[in-house]
């Protein structure tokens, strides 16, 4: 039995297939969402309301003819999808969506696994960078170069966001904080600066409206996929929409009170938490423009930093005087 359901774990849920079919799914809500927030209609006609729209866009790309730029370097050219896409499904395996057994549980739910999954939420950062990198393309580099400066940016601030809730739990296991904000709902309240912290540097962390520098269309083409196509152009695609689960995920276990119940309203909650978050990342998308990566910078260090720093100092007060 306990075969079987290492089995279900790694390919239908949380795994492959879960990962696959629900961050087509959001890709959708959040399209439909930024579209209606603009008065637009978003995808209409593949599926019921266009529900399948992201599923088709990536038929049409796998299918697409894959090219490899005559300079670029091939071998890292090809690894850096599959290297990325294999960090972010990994980090998925992370979340404390259910567990059965000791054996396993001790592999994916352990002291110290919310620093592993944000340790492999930051590879697919490097990973764009090395795309750019190994295309040989002015533009692909230059995208490149801007992921990294992005990242040194909203890093720390996310790092130090989601150390709030760790330290006021007492834990550095996502299934231990998730329960012990199960068991004291009213201290979530306490980690609201963290909360708004770690949406924002998600945002940041995913690319997106007010923080889509490193691809700027009007800038430097498609950034550091300027020279992908086809089937690499899919993983990275997919990549970004399975990103935004896993971090929508990490948010709701952290900030959220997790997913309690057991296997079907844990179900339930991580689809309705996960919504809720991406709610919050496509009205951001929709009411902000683009900012220079200098104020992306600016902002961060300036305003995102300082309230994370204050928000650990607010929760070690408050632990040492609830002891």
């Amino acid at each position: 039995m306990d075969i079987l359901k290492i089995f279900l774990y790694l390919l239908v849920y949380p795994g492959l297939l879960f990962l696959f079919v629900y961050s087509t799914f959001v890709e959708w809500v959040d399209r439909k969402l930024y579209a209606k927030f603009q008065n637009r209609m978003g995808p209409m006609h593949t599926g019921s309301h266009g529900i399948l729209q992201p599923i088709a866009d990536f038929v049409k790309l796998m299918a697409k003819e894959d090219i490899v730029p005559k300079e670029a370097d091939k071998k890292l050219f090809n690894a850096v999808p599959i290297l990325a896409l294999t960090s972010v499904l990994t980090a998925g395996l992370l979340l404390p969506v259910w567990h059965f057994s000791d054996t396993f549980q001790s592999a994916t739910s352990f002291q110290g696994d919310i620093i592993v999954i944000a340790y492999l939420l930051s590879l697919p950062s490097f990973a764009y960078f090395l795309a750019g990198w190994a295309s040989a393309s002015m533009y692909a580099a230059i995208g490149g170069v801007r992921v990294l400066t992005l990242l040194f940016a909203y890093e720390v601030p996310m790092f130090l966001a989601i150390l709030s809730p760790a330290v006021m739990a007492g834990s550095w296991r996502l299934a231990e904080i998730a329960a012990y904000y199960q068991a004291n709902p009213w201290h979530l309240l306490i980690n609201i600066f963290a909360f708004a912290v770690a949406i924002i540097t998600l945002q940041a962390k995913l690319e997106r409206v007010p923080f889509d520098i490193p691809h700027a269309e009007t800038e430097v083409v498609g950034g550091a996929f300027t020279e992908y196509s086809g089937r690499k152009l899919a993983m990275f695609r997919l990549l970004a929409d399975i990103q935004m689960v896993v971090g929508a995920g990490l948010i709701a276990a952290l900030f959220m009170g997790g997913f309690p119940g057991g296997l079907i309203p844990g179900f339930i909650w991580f689809i309705v938490k996960t919504l809720v978050v991406v709610f919050i990342l496509s009205a951001m998308r929709a009411v902000t423009a683009r900012l220079r990566i200098d104020q992306m910078i600016s902002f961060s260090w300036k305003w995102l930093a300082p309230l994370a720093l204050l928000q650990l100092v607010i929760v070690i007060f408050l632990k040492g005087y609830l002891q």
